[in-house]
């Protein structure tokens, strides 16, 4: 049985999976600023699940498989993903920075694109990221069966994980402060690096205080303005979802134990929505070991 979003939210270890998992999101950022900002809010990473759904054939409208600009924007909008203007935007901006092109297509009319090689590297690299977390909780072997063969498990798994995360009110909307800092411009890049920072998290704390916050090394990381940054924290702060130890943002940083459940749940919810189109496409990743399953 794969893992439950239950399941995973009780177990202790799946801390130390969600530090990698930020650490990973940090590290894809760094090294191509471009392609991670497309994970960088909650509405462009969801758009861009859905482009490579509708491209490797997925299908909610009852039309035939396939990638072209009005399908995409009448598939964001009939799932509540985005306005026509902002989904008509995205796709000419992966255009612009050419994780899209064209490509011929069943009907000459139509304008078909599809991802680029750089496009689906690096959503490739975003999925064995988590197979490999996943494979370290329970001992399995997801990560190396797509590492075999990538574009067809891509082209298997991911329409999987596109339906299900759209269709799902736990990724979508864990919770208040989890929005603020997910629907933000960069928000979801300083939300995973706050979390990063985490130490560890007992479960009876109200907070968790993760030691000085330099604003200016934010700002520089991730492109941020400084305006944006404070009025990010401060409403954060507002809602007592952050902190600081002194007045004034002056001394240690601190995380409050509900923002960090928040987070945590989005993570557990995510990752058994991966784990269920893992065991769809490649079959149960642990036989004849339910202890593998159990909660420590």
């Amino acid at each position: 049985m794969a893992f439950t979003a239950d399941n995973l939210a009780a177990d202790d270890r799946f801390l130390a999976a969600i530090l990698h998992c930020a650490d990973q999101m940090l590290a894809i950022y760094r090294e191509s600023p471009r392609i991670a900002s497309i994970f960088a809010a909650q509405q462009r990473w969801l758009m861009a699940h859905a482009g490579f759904a509708l491209h490797y054939g997925y299908s909610d409208d009852g039309k035939s498989g396939g990638l072209y600009s009005g399908r995409f924007i009448d598939f964001a909008v009939r799932n509540d993903i985005a306005s026509r203007n902002t989904a008509a935007a995205f796709m000419q901006e992966m255009l612009a920075y050419r994780f899209l092109r064209p490509v011929p297509g069943p009907d000459k009319r139509t304008r078909y694109l599809e991802p680029t090689e750089i496009a689906e590297q690096h959503f490739t690299r975003w999925l064995v990221a988590h197979m490999m977390i996943l494979d370290g909780l329970d001992g399995g072997e997801r990560a190396d069966k797509i590492a075999a063969d990538p574009s067809a498990m891509m082209a298997a798994i991911q329409p999987l994980i596109a339906r299900a995360i759209i269709g799902s009110e736990a990724v979508r909307n864990p919770g208040a402060t989890f929005n603020l800092f997910n629907w933000a411009n960069s928000g979801g890049l300083v939300m995973d690096y706050l979390i990063s920072r985490l130490p560890e998290f007992p479960r009876t704390a109200e907070r968790v205080v993760l030691g000085p916050l330099s604003l200016r090394e934010i700002r520089e990381q991730f492109m941020i303005s400084n305006t944006h940054l404070k009025r990010l924290l401060m409403q954060a702060a507002t809602m007592e979802s952050i902190g600081w130890t002194e007045p004034s943002r002056k001394g240690d940083f601190w995380l409050s134990a509900h923002f960090i459940r928040e987070y945590w749940n989005y993570q557990a919810a995510k990752f058994a929505i991966i784990d269920a189109a893992a065991e769809a496409v490649l079959g149960p990743a642990v036989r004849d070991e339910p202890q593998a399953r159990q909660v420590v």
